[in-house]
């Protein structure tokens, strides 16, 4: 039991406890940085996720409204706001209007073109099949 005694007093005095518990702090900072750093991400991802659920079902409930289009924009963002900072979470205000925009552009139930317009032009490329894409010539350079 004497020395039981004598060897914690040596590691007291000694300070090779001090050396231990620096140690122990030097390799658990980063792995607890880490830890911190995937919370957070993990809580915007999170927090994100429902912004946008939250712009998409304001979104479909003032299409039927009618208003201008900047002015349900306008009405949709700030539903959206007042949402968020009733459940106490900050996000914002260009977030907020980017999630709104996306949900619009999203949106099954806004239009894309106008319909009483004659020349309806669609907006995506064109996509060439599988297989019959022209080949590339190694010998032409870029011009």
């Amino acid at each position: 039991m004497k020395t039981l005694n004598d060897i914690i007093n040596w590691i007291i005095n000694s300070g090779f406890l001090a050396l231990l518990i620096y140690i122990a702090v030097a390799f658990g900072k980063p792995f607890i940085d880490s830890k911190i750093k995937h919370a957070k991400t993990a809580q915007q991802k999170e927090l994100w996720t429902l912004l946008q659920q939250v712009s998409m079902t304001v979104v479909n409930s003032l299409v039927s409204k009618d208003m201008t289009g900047q002015a349900k924009f306008v009405e949709a963002v700030t539903q959206v706001q007042a949402y968020l900072e009733n459940k106490g979470l900050n996000v914002d205000m260009k977030q907020v209007q980017s999630a709104v925009q996306s949900a619009y552009e999203l949106s099954a139930l806004t239009p894309t073109v106008d319909p009483t317009s004659q020349q309806a032009q669609s907006t995506k490329t064109a996509t060439i099949p599988a297989g019959q894409a022209p080949a590339i010539d190694p010998m032409k350079g870029e011009k």
